[in-house]
């Protein structure tokens, strides 16, 4: 929690939804993290610029001189070692930021919940600091056919990005609720609606007994 207000992860496959999940609890009052967009903006953070620029050279820029998104997938999906060097540059920027982003945000009574829109929640180790974690499903042809459209990726791509992280049902298993998102938006708004006040309700119960417990072992220290 930050300031009595509670994190809420956000996984699943990639193509499944999982930002317009985060959108939804937005609607309902939560700020929303997205790690995604976080990842773009530290591509232009003159210290992870020059670190790209020392391991793969000057052809990792476009004429433009922004970083080549699509040449880093290119390096690190497949090559282990890329990656979790990449993961280690980035990872501690999106980090600082997001809780930077949380204190100015902390006072504000219109928030009632961090939303944490991160692929990589389990992966990263960021899991550790959520109050609740929402798995957000979707069929693979379904999100094989999202990711089509919107990325132009065939399934090939799909599966090579996939296979670079947790296995979803592994996700699935360690989340504590799931999201289907495989109706129409407002299915699934519903779906999001329903769940925000459990949520809510299941963490307080257990911030309340959290207290109890501490307050019943200080008397027992005391005594």
């Amino acid at each position: 929690m930050v300031a009595g207000k509670p994190i809420i992860g956000i996984t699943g496959g990639i193509g499944s939804g999982k930002s317009f999940v985060a959108q939804l609890f937005g609607e309902l009052g939560c700020h929303v993290i997205d790690s995604d967009a976080r990842a773009r903006t530290a591509l232009s953070d003159p210290q992870i610029r020059q670190a790209l620029r020392e391991w793969w050279g000057d052809q990792i820029f476009l004429p433009d001189g922004s970083v080549d998104r699509g040449g880093i997938a290119r390096k690190v999906f497949g090559d282990h070692d890329a990656r979790r060097r990449l993961e280690e540059l980035i990872h501690p920027w999106i980090e600082r930021n997001r809780q930077a982003e949380m204190a100015q945000f902390a006072s504000d009574p219109k928030v009632l919940a961090f939303i944490w829109d991160a692929p990589l929640l389990f992966e990263a180790g960021s899991v550790k600091q959520c109050d609740a974690v929402v798995f957000v499903e979707a069929p693979l042809q379904l999100r094989s056919e999202r990711v089509g459209r919107s990325r132009g990726w065939g399934p090939d791509e799909l599966d090579r990005r996939e296979n670079s992280q947790w296995p979803l049902d592994k996700k699935r298993e360690l989340s504590d609720y799931v999201v289907n998102n495989t109706a129409d938006a407002a299915q699934v708004r519903d779906q999001v609606r329903e769940l925000f006040p459990r949520i809510l309700a299941a963490i307080a119960q257990r911030s309340e007994a959290s207290q109890d417990a501490r307050g019943r072992h200080s008397q027992g220290g005391a005594s």
